[in-house]
């Protein structure tokens, strides 16, 4: 049975319980994004802690999106027949005691074990959330659903990672982990009072779950995913250099800019949740020109400081309303086994991470300067989005042959 056949069967919950569930789950995004990207802005602050140097501190971040990468296929496998709400909260648990055993890492070897345990649920909590959010509402209001439990990922940009990088710098950097096991308690309080408890599918299974990835169509939805992201982060990740080499800013008006980053995130992922209701698949062939545009404009004029703020705004508007039609398209091509496949997302989404910061770190070391990352991640968008129009005819040419 596929998602949208039971949607279609059950009786969607009230708005009231719909938004409190999404509020519960979004929490637990929130806790997620903060760990995940206050770490950089205290990287200098752990290095110092552990006792290494900064680039060997950064291993503990690739630590982190190993477990994510690695975690979400094999949690979710492990967990297929247990009732969603049930594994959803099994998986906030492992992150809140993945964090708090952080807090007390006192060697460099310790910190990279916890912080690849803390990875691991990562991706396979948004895509079981993805999935309960879902099927909470009507099928013409899933992306829109995903987008809400997404938005705890954007506003911890804006309000949990300055936070968490204040506090870290301020009392410690262990502090950071602290505060997000709090949130992460929160998250599965919350989480257990509002989330409509779910019956365990009777059919699911470790080797249904694995059938997603028979599925051309999910390996083609993934690769749009690291692809097209990797554009996006091989700007975000030379962002300060950027800034403050091009565009002129001091390094002390670095928080603002990032926090316009992070305000662009939230405006576009609610927009990306009401264009996916819109078309799944239109969305993405529009999301990706868009970036691919954008890119090309930051790269050309982010020597104006008034133009860098607005284009680092727009960058990550566009880069977050992808994210929505990417989870619901996940959805759609995995009949009988959408948690497995949403939560893939987000694996794809750190392997992203790793090309965008690789290629853009290439071209820079080639000399072509900071402005040439967005240059080579406006070539990969567009790259995404020829494998987009890839997937959509060939998924066209499966439905007329369906059909004759």
């Amino acid at each position: 049975m596929t998602l949208l056949k039971s949607q279609r069967d059950a009786k969607p919950a009230s708005p009231r319980v719909v938004a409190w569930a999404i509020l519960a789950l979004a929490i637990g995004g929130f806790g997620i994004g903060t760990t995940e990207f206050a770490m950089m802005g205290l990287l200098p602050n752990v290095a110092e802690g552990v006792g290494v140097s900064v680039p060997t501190a950064g291993h503990v971040i690739s630590a982190y999106a190993l477990g994510v990468v690695i975690g979400a296929p094999l949690l979710i496998a492990v967990g297929a027949k247990m009732p969603r709400k049930t594994l959803a909260l099994a998986l906030m648990a492992l992150f809140t005691v993945g964090n708090l055993l952080s807090v007390f890492a006192h060697d460099y070897t310790t910190l990279l074990v916890t912080r690849f345990i803390a990875g691991l649920p990562h991706g396979a909590f948004f895509g079981v959330a993805a999935v309960l959010a879902a099927s909470m509402v009507v099928p013409t209001k899933r992306g829109r659903a995903i987008s809400m439990v997404m938005m705890g990922l954007s506003v911890a940009n804006v309000l949990g990672v300055p936070l968490a990088t204040f506090v870290g710098q301020q009392f410690g950097w262990r502090w950071l982990f602290v505060l997000v096991g709090i949130i992460g308690v929160a998250s599965m309080v919350c989480m257990a009072l509002f989330v409509p408890a779910q019956k365990a599918q009777p059919d699911a299974s470790l080797r249904k779950e694995l059938g997603a990835l028979r599925r051309g169509q999910v390996w083609l939805t993934l690769l749009i995913g690291v692809v097209g992201f990797g554009g996006f982060f091989a700007v975000y990740t030379y962002v300060a250099n950027t800034m403050t080499d091009v565009a002129g800013f001091s390094p002390a008006f670095l928080p603002i800019i990032v926090g316009l980053y992070g305000v662009g995130m939230v405006v576009g992922n609610y927009v990306g949740g009401r264009i996916a209701d819109w078309s799944v698949m239109g969305s993405i062939y529009l999301v990706m020109g868009f970036i691919a545009a954008m890119l090309v404009i930051y790269a050309v004029s982010v020597h104006i400081q008034w133009m860098a703020l607005l284009m680092i705004f727009v960058i990550g508007a566009s880069g977050a309303m992808l994210i929505p039609s990417l989870q619901t398209r996940l959805l759609d091509v995995s009949p009988g086994a959408p948690t497995l496949a949403s939560s893939l997302n987000h694996s794809a989404l750190n392997l992203a991470n790793a090309l965008g910061a690789f290629v853009g770190g290439l071209v820079i070391t080639w000399g072509w300067g900071y402005t040439a990352p967005a240059m080579v991640g406006a070539a990969l968008a567009v790259l995404g989005l020829v494998i987009a129009l890839v997937s959509g005819l060939l998924e066209k040419t499966a439905r007329r042959r369906a059909t004759s």
